[in-house]
């Protein structure tokens, strides 16, 4: 899995291979040694989203604690991204600062390394 970071925007790109994963546990996560020892790295992950019971959270959205970063999909929401026809997913989600974060999911499908 790919993340990509740039301005504003956050993006991540699977591989077929990944997108079977996902599909089949709901959760697929990479990690990133970034400086010596166990808190030096970063892991992100995405996943479906525990409870999408409310209107507001049927979309994508980030969740982040030092170290991790975890996109969230709704179930629904990654039921229809599974589908063939389906190539990406895509959100705005505001910060509290008034900055907006663009979130992008894609599946990488020509991908072969």
């Amino acid at each position: 899995m790919k993340l990509r970071l740039e301005d504003n925007t956050l993006r991540l790109r699977l591989t077929d291979e990944e997108v079977q994963q996902f599909a089949q546990t709901g959760h697929l996560a990479s990690a990133v040694p970034l400086a010596p020892g166990p808190d030096g790295r970063l892991t992100y992950a995405l996943q479906v989203a525990d409870d999408d019971s409310t209107a507001a959270e049927q979309t994508l959205r980030v969740a982040y604690t030092p170290g991790t970063l975890s996109v969230l999909v709704p179930a629904s929401l990654a039921q229809s991204w599974l589908a063939p026809d389906q190539i990406g997913l895509s959100a705005t989600m505001r910060l509290t600062d008034g900055n907006e974060l663009r979130i992008l999911v894609e599946k990488d499908l020509g991908c072969r390394h």
